[in-house]
């Protein structure tokens, strides 16, 4: 995909605060810190148009950002923070939860697991989540750059059978290297034509 244009939109907490253009959504779900913000600028040759932190939790809001004036990303609030109070928690997964079950525009969730580490129980949670929503999905496996090429494969099948996700829905990433950047926006290019 050519980018032409990619913008930050708006950061929102509730439905009354979602665009109302109806354009198809992409959702990025994952733990915090697990690399959300890199990827979408990676993806969209941008440096900073989504800000990176070193300290995870700083997003606690809905995240929209415009491709090509024809649609979002949407980077959901990252989960297994807590630094964050019960409340706020609680606050976050209602607003998230909201979203994912009831937003019509969506078009593909990506859940992004870091591929060093076995998945962890909220990613399984955030996952078997996804599934019950009946929305299409698939699992990224980011920072495949930082292991050996000749082990990416395994790394994705024990990730694969931890999640019990079917192989052909799991996809190494590496926002460093922007190996696989090509083959992501197929998927996602796939997704927006359905």
């Amino acid at each position: 995909m050519v980018i032409k244009s990619a913008k930050f939109e708006l950061s929102v907490m509730n439905k009354s605060q979602y665009p109302t253009n109806r354009k198809p959504e992409i959702v990025l779900a994952g733990k915090s810190n697990v690399g959300k913000s890199s990827f979408i600028n990676s993806m969209l040759n941008r440096k900073s148009l989504a800000r990176t932190s070193s300290a995870p939790g700083k997003t606690r809001q809905l995240n929209f950002y415009l491709v090509n004036e024809q649609f979002y990303f949407v980077d959901l609030p990252g989960y297994g923070y807590s630094e964050m109070s019960k409340a706020e928690q609680e606050k976050v997964a209602t607003s998230v939860n909201s979203y994912l079950k009831n937003r019509k525009s969506i078009n593909l969730i990506i859940l992004i697991v870091d591929i060093r580490h076995k998945p962890t129980a909220n990613d399984i949670q955030m996952l078997e989540y996804i599934k019950s929503t009946d929305r299409r999905y698939i699992v990224l496996a980011s920072k495949a750059d930082k292991i050996a090429k000749t082990k990416v494969n395994s790394y994705v099948e024990d990730i694969a059978k931890a999640l019990d996700v079917p192989l052909d829905l799991i996809f190494p990433y590496s926002s460093e290297s922007k190996a696989f950047v090509e083959s992501t926006w197929e998927i996602i290019e796939e997704s927006l034509a359905n």
